[in-house]
Formats: C-alpha cells, sequence, structure tokens
C-alpha cells in the first residue's frame, strides 16, 4: 500500500503516456514512448515476456520486483511466518539495506549502466536533466518498512551521513565506469556529452556566468566534466582521511585537464580516480560516521561553497541535499536540539530557492544561503 499510494515508482510507466513523454519519442524517432524499450528500460519491470507470469502487468511500472528482481523463488518465504531476510536472499531476493547495493540499483536507472543508459541524445529530445542524492532519495521514496531494532538486527545500522557518502562515491564511480567503457563514453566523433556539467554549455552567450574554480583548472570556453559528486568526496575525505583527499583533489584536477590532452590521457586519469574512489567506498563503508563528523562535514560543506566551489548548479544542487541529509541525522542523534534543527531547517530553504530553477540560478545568492547557515551552525 505504501508503494502504491505514496511511491512515484508506481507511477514511473504513466509518465509514459503524458504530452512530453510523446514528444521525446518522437524527437527520438520512436512510435511511442510506452512501448519503445529504452523507455520501458527504466520506467517499468521490463523483462523478456518468457520470464513474465501470467499476472504481470508492464503497467505496474518500477514494482516491487523490478528493484527485488524476479519473485518467483522469494515470494512465499517473503511472507513466511519463518522467513528470514537470508533465505529470502538465497531465494533470489536482492536486498537494498546495504548502501552499497542500494546505490548501484539506483544508479542503474537514476543515471544507467551497460543496459540501459540515459545519454545526452535522450536528453537533447526532451528528457529532463539527472539528478540524484542517496540518502534524499531514499528518504523521498518512502519506506516501505520500519526501521526499528528488530530492523537495526537484521539488516544493519546506516545512518543518513553514512549512506549519503556512500551513495556519493558510488555515483562518482558510475559516471567514471561510463566514460571509460568504450560503448557509453563516446558517442560517435564526440564524447558522450551527458558526462559533462550542462551549464557549461547550455546558457545564454549574453551572460558572463563562468568563474574559475581551484578544482577544476580550466579556462572559460572549455566543457568540464560533471564533478558535483567529486565535490562532496573532497569535502566528507577532507576531514575522514586528509591524505587521501590530497590524491583524490589531485586526481580530480588532472582528470580535468586530460578532457583536453586526448583519449589515452582521459583513460589514465579516469581510472587513477576510480581506484581512490574504490578506495574511498570501503573507507565510509567501515566509518562510524558520529557526531563529532557530522558537525565537520556540516561546517565542511558549507565551507567549500564559501570558498566558490559551488559556482555550477549541480555543485550547489547536491550541496544543499547535503546539508538536508546532515542536520536530519544530527538531529536523529541528539547533536542538535529542536531550536537549532528548526533554525537550519529555515536556513536550507534559502538554499532550495536558490537551486530551484538551473536556468535561473546564481552563485552569489547561493553563497549568501549558505551564510546564513554558517551562522546557525553551533
Amino acid at each position: 500500500m505504501t508503494w502504491q499510494s505514496k511511491d512515484k515508482h508506481a507511477k514511473a510507466y504513466d509518465v509514459l503516456l503524458s504530452k512530453r513523454s510523446k514528444k521525446i519519442a518522437a524527437n527520438l524517432g520512436l512510435p511511442d514512448a510506452h512501448t519503445a524499450g529504452i523507455c520501458l528500460d527504466c520506467h517499468a519491470d521490463n523483462v523478456p515476456k518468457n520470464r513474465r507470469h501470467r499476472t504481470f502487468q508492464m503497467s505496474d511500472g518500477v514494482s516491487c520486483e523490478a528493484c527485488h528482481g524476479g519473485a518467483g523463488r522469494w515470494i512465499g518465504t517473503h511472507i513466511a511466518a519463518m522467513a528470514s531476510h537470508e533465505n529470502n536472499i538465497a531465494n533470489g531476493l536482492y536486498s537494498t539495506s546495504k548502501p552499497i547495493e542500494r546505490a548501484r540499483l539506483c544508479l542503474s536507472c537514476h543515471f544507467g549502466d551497460q543496459n540501459r543508459f540515459v545519454s545526452h541524445r535522450i536528453m537533447g529530445a526532451g528528457h529532463p536533466r539527472m539528478s540524484f542524492e542517496l540518502d534524499t532519495f531514499t528518504a523521498l521514496q518512502p519506506a516501505h518498512f520500519k526501521v526499528d531494532a528488530d530492523y537495526r538486527k537484521r539488516k544493519g545500522n546506516w545512518n543518513g551521513v553514512q549512506v549519503w557518502a556512500i551513495g556519493q562515491a558510488m555515483a562518482l564511480k558510475t559516471m567514471l565506469d561510463a566514460l571509460l567503457d568504450p560503448k557509453l563514453g563516446r558517442d560517435g566523433v564526440f564524447p558522450e556529452l551527458v558526462l559533462f556539467n550542462c551549464l557549461s554549455c547550455h546558457r545564454s552567450l549574453n551572460e558572463q556566468r563562468w568563474q574559475p574554480r581551484t578544482t577544476v583548472g580550466l579556462g572559460p570556453g572549455i566543457p568540464r566534466l560533471q564533478d558535483a559528486n567529486l565535490l562532496m568526496l573532497q569535502v566528507i575525505t577532507k576531514h575522514i582521511d586528509p591524505q587521501l583527499s590530497k590524491q583524490l583533489i589531485q586526481s580530480g584536477l588532472a582528470l580535468h585537464k586530460a578532457s583536453r590532452a586526448g583519449q589515452d590521457k582521459l583513460i589514465k586519469e579516469a581510472t587513477d580516480l576510480r581506484s581512490i574512489v574504490e578506495q574511498l567506498i570501503k573507507r565510509f563503508s567501515s566509518h562510524k560516521f558520529g557526531r563529532a563528523d557530522m558537525l565537520a562535514l556540516l561546517k565542511g560543506t558549507v565551507k567549500y561553497g564559501l570558498d566558490n566551489q559551488y559556482t555550477d548548479y549541480s555543485g550547489a544542487e547536491q550541496a544543499t541535499m547535503a546539508l538536508s541529509t546532515i542536520t536530519a541525522a544530527m538531529g536523529n542523534v541528539g547533536a542538535l536540539n529542536k531550536e537549532q534543527q528548526a533554525a537550519l531547517r529555515k536556513a536550507l530553504d534559502a538554499c532550495y530557492k536558490a537551486v530551484e530553477s538551473d536556468d535561473n540560478y546564481s552563485s552569489k545568492k547561493f553563497v549568501a544561503a549558505l551564510q546564513g547557515v554558517s551562522r546557525l551552525i553551533p
């Protein structure tokens, strides 16, 4: 009932019947969106016909099995009196309780993988820009279970900041995987442009919006790789592992510069950065993000903005979601009282207002909003 009445995944197929979807399909030369595999792969559970039960309906959208896998073997044990999580997994259920597995699953649609990919051509046809943050999207889903003592005993205890950190690392790894994939990373003579920052190209030529960033190292007029997740990882790693943070920043700079140096150099730098990100995934998975970590990350996320690192809309968008996640987690562990939480949430409204529209984004307004948040950090 939670999925059916509150979860947007239940309406994913219905979106394909909208005017916008029909227009996108027409632009891509498809008869319609609700029968095209390229659309159904993410907006429904588009499994081969020989694997569909007689009760299967494509119109169910992103249903239970779209996320948890074919239920032929686990549907019975899932509701049995003596059911266990281990038995369900052994019978084929895909578990999303661990952040790495959840992020991998979510990103397979909310970014793409080798089987389905939201390319620049699809976006050019009218598809919305893709954005993802694991903890925020998890909270918005909403959960169809209760995270109580029994749940934590069976599936582990992950606070929102740890989920956020792992999600950022998994998102960057997924982008780098696509960049390194010869089928996904290029589109003819062009690179796959969905891997680049949208607003480094899509802006009015009459507006002088470009600003230098020390973490990029490229001049004006040069499309730069999408690095919003990299920015967040820099904030996290500066606190968790300062030595690895230096490697991460230098590797990010090298990757940006390699985008002008040729394919071989780009592959080398992307591979090196991916190796660092894989280390971070392991590091974040074993690190217990406590109160001191949360406060440091709250301050660090704000400081990066005040240091003018969120000149791009996507970076500011990720920072806003990060601040919300950290504030909520601090409230959950008692690091903020109710009055402090309420004041920070009100200040964060200004951040959300500043990232309300990518077309009208102003880094100056976002920095002003961050200054308001900064004054309230205990």
